[in-house]
């Protein structure tokens, strides 16, 4: 009996010893992913301003994850990038984050909004106060066939204005920058980084409306919800299916950036020239105040964009895809 007993305990303690050794070499919950390789593409200017912390981070070897990071001029090279995989995520327009998922038949997915409203009025004088102001009146502006000429136009047809105003499209944001900055343009509307560029060589202009606040109070007159959202990122939905939580961590890693450049304006100005997003540090660090840069995801991004694209929608289906954006577009988690 005392040989069996002897037996037993030593069982015991050997059983003890394999289940002990199993969960130490068991991952917890709490400990990181393995690191995955994320390929992110921006559009130099705001919509990649908000990411010079995570390149930073990247840089000093700091992230949980392999950032590589592509910078464009155009939103089409990175349409190009996304369609041949050339990239997991991408920071686009909204509305053509839209339009992809309609081409691609649901590849890629939105995963966030990151930039808000970039548009003002800038007016020589002090008359404009209101979007009321502008009856009767001519705006040179940029972004016809865009989300700035869909933006304008409903605050206008909004705004109770007494007489139309007219508005004169320039095709080029610097050309209209450049006319403004020597005084060939007395009413504008423009969008960061180009107002503090104006503002920086014309003392005599002002910022008159910011465009992202009418657009807010035109909402809540009408009885809508939603914000003015221009800017977001997107992810292809193979990278969404095989890494959802890498796409938390990049998530949570970007909302440290953005945290990083709202707060300290002038460091990020220095990393957004550091790393090419704009050439000029002092200009980048005047113009992050109004950039309104952002993360907003899941359902809260799903409730500010519907609306939003309703507006694009009845304004011109194309410029949407042809059609609303179905549930399955928004990324939730």
């Amino acid at each position: 009996m005392i040989r069996c007993r002897h037996r037993f305990l030593i069982f015991a303690m050997l059983l003890s010893l394999l289940i002990a050794l199993a969960a130490c070499t068991k991952p917890s919950s709490s400990q990181p992913a393995s690191r995955v390789d994320i390929r992110v593409a921006a559009l130099r200017g705001p919509t990649g301003i908000g990411l010079v912390g995570l390149m930073s981070d990247q840089e000093a070897g700091r992230t949980r994850h392999n950032y590589s990071f592509e910078l464009a001029d155009a939103p089409n090279d990175i349409v190009a990038q996304l369609s041949s995989n050339q990239v997991d995520i991408a920071a686009l327009p909204t509305n053509l984050a839209a339009v992809l998922y309609q081409r691609t038949q649901g590849k890629v997915r939105m995963l966030a909004v990151n930039t808000l409203g970039v548009l003002y009025i800038l007016e020589k004088g002090n008359s404009i106060q209101s979007i009321a102001d502008l009856s009767g009146l001519t705006i040179q502006a940029t972004g016809q066939g865009a989300i700035p000429e869909y933006v304008l136009n409903e605050l206008l047809a909004n705004g109770g204005l007494s007489k139309p105003a007219t508005v004169e499209y320039r095709s080029q944001h610097s050309e209209l920058a450049s006319l403004t900055a020597a005084g060939k343009a007395d009413l504008v509307m423009l969008p960061e980084p180009f107002v503090t560029t104006v503002l920086s060589k014309n003392s005599d202009m002002r910022v008159a409306l910011d465009l992202t606040e009418e657009w807010s109070k035109m909402m809540t007159a009408t009885g809508r919800a939603g914000e003015m959202s221009m800017g977001c990122f997107v992810v292809s939905e193979a990278f969404a299916a095989e890494h959802p939580e890498a796409l938390e961590d990049f998530l949570s890693e970007y909302q440290a950036s953005v945290d990083f450049v709202n707060q300290n304006p002038v460091e990020a100005g220095e990393a957004v020239a550091h790393f090419s997003v704009m050439a000029d540090a002092e200009l980048a660090a005047k113009a992050i105040p109004n950039c309104y840069v952002v993360l907003i995801k899941g359902a809260a991004m799903q409730e500010m964009m519907e609306p939003f694209f309703t507006v694009l929608f009845q304004a011109n289906p194309q410029s949407i895809g042809g059609k609303l954006p179905d549930p399955a577009f928004y990324w939730l988690g």
